[in-house]
């Protein structure tokens, strides 16, 4: 099972791919960081902002993580306003489970 909330239906080829890719990463945690940040904008991603998240789901999954969580800092060639967009939409203020 792979988590998404979202058909693929009205998608096209390019999209449907990276959908199930940005489910299917590897570690769970990076599954869930892409994956859900992909359901919800997948649709509405520009052709320039589609290629730049297909760039992120190319990095190995402990070196995105560490700079998602701010433990490495984020090499200028991915800091981008798409990779700003994904960090911002994990943002958490306050404890998942509360």
């Amino acid at each position: 099972m792979s988590g998404t909330t979202r058909t693929s239906a009205d998608l096209d080829p390019r999209r449907r791919r990276t959908l199930f890719r940005a489910w299917h990463r590897g570690i769970r945690e990076m599954d869930l960081i892409m994956g859900r940040f992909a359901d919800a904008e997948i649709g509405a991603l520009s052709e320039a902002d589609l290629t730049l998240f297909e760039a992120l789901i190319e990095v190995p999954d402990r070196d995105l993580f560490r700079w998602l969580t701010g433990e490495d800092p984020v090499p200028e060639t991915y800091d981008t306003g798409l990779y700003r967009r994904l960090k911002a939409f994990h943002k958490h203020d306050a404890p998942i489970h509360s």
